[in-house]
């Protein structure tokens, strides 16, 4: 694996610090959920959280994924699509300054939003109106798109379209890819989990889950337990535990991988797109289970330190000091 195009929603975020969780209450949101609405609702929730402080930046799961991996030195491409409006005009244009071959479609709605509501305590709810990202279809999905690519990466948010998600692993198979995909969100998972199921067990090779989405995905409370179900579908299977770290499982080989601690709990949003960016980093330089997993823990640590998904580059250039540790094998967890 040396080149990887992620296929999501493309999303601009909105993130909003929370004094008190009375938002989330009010709206009936479940607390770390990802919640998708319509223009309405949306819009009245962030109503609600008006002159509170907020930031705006690129979003999207895959696209987070993508844009941290193209930081880490690696060859990668996005698709999605966005309007024909200014947010559209950044988001492509934003993707190639990072270095991210865009496969961007453009559509007749506005560009799709995310609004992620940060508590006091870092963990961030979110609330998305997908907009034009909705009419990304199976149809536009051609063998063409993976032309150079040895892996898709899919977000699994994308499952609100089960057509789209099947044609583009199916298809990438087709054309030899390796398949990955992130789980994204408990909630989700419990809706479509027949589906994923199936999607995995056809054509995934690379499930990163959570403790949550994978005890949702197997119905198996314990995170050993649901990593060896997991690996029984899919060739390697990772579930996050949280403060424990990862649990990491390839053929025979199961591996434990421990955290990074960061310098300040901020901000949890794209924790998970971060660590699979680092672990599928490690995989383009052809590391081990526990470098990997290493890189995706000093990824993740490092994204929690700040509001958002964007961090200065004297982080970046910290994080590819670890990066060049753990591939000497000198910084291990």
């Amino acid at each position: 694996m040396k080149r990887v195009i992620g296929i999501g929603n493309a999303l601009t975020d909105m993130l909003v610090n929370l004094k008190n969780d009375a938002v989330l209450t009010r709206f009936d949101l479940a607390k770390g959920s990802m919640s998708l609405v319509d223009a309405t609702l949306q819009t009245e929730i962030s109503k609600s959280v008006a002159g509170l402080p907020y930031s705006l930046s690129l979003g999207g799961s895959a696209g987070n994924t993508i844009r941290a991996m193209a930081r880490l030195g690696c060859e990668v491409g996005f698709i999605g699509k966005v309007g024909r409006d200014k947010t559209g005009d950044f988001f492509v244009q934003a993707l190639e300054n990072l270095h991210v071959e865009p496969a961007v479609f453009r559509g007749t709605e506005r560009s799709g939003k995310c609004v992620s509501l940060i508590s006091p305590d870092g963990e961030r709810t979110m609330v998305t109106h997908l907009g034009v990202a909705l009419e990304l279809s199976a149809p536009e999905i051609e063998p063409d798109l993976f032309d150079g690519y040895d892996c898709l990466y899919v977000e699994g948010y994308l499952v609100q379209n089960h057509e789209l998600i099947r044609k583009a692993a199916r298809t990438a198979k087709e054309c030899g890819l390796q398949v990955a995909i992130d789980l994204a969100s408990f909630n989700i998972v419990a809706e479509n989990r027949d589906f994923l199921r199936e999607l995995v067990r056809d054509y995934v090779d690379i499930v990163f889950a959570n403790e949550d989405e994978a005890k949702t995905f197997t119905c198996e409370a314990e995170p050993l337990n649901a990593l060896q179900a997991i690996s029984e579908m899919a060739r390697l299977a990772v579930v996050k535990i949280g403060t424990k770290g990862a649990l990491i499982k390839q053929g025979d080989e199961v591996v434990h991988v421990g955290i990074m601690a960061a310098a300040k709990r901020v901000d949890t949003t794209g924790a998970g797109d971060f660590y699979a960016a680092g672990f599928m980093a490690g995989l383009c330089d052809g590391l081990s289970l526990r470098q990997c997993g290493t890189i995706g823990a000093v990824t993740a640590g490092k994204v929690i330190e700040v509001v958002g998904t964007t961090f200065g580059e004297e982080s970046w250039e910290e994080v590819l000091r670890l990066v060049r540790k753990v591939k000497t094998e000198k910084y291990l967890f």
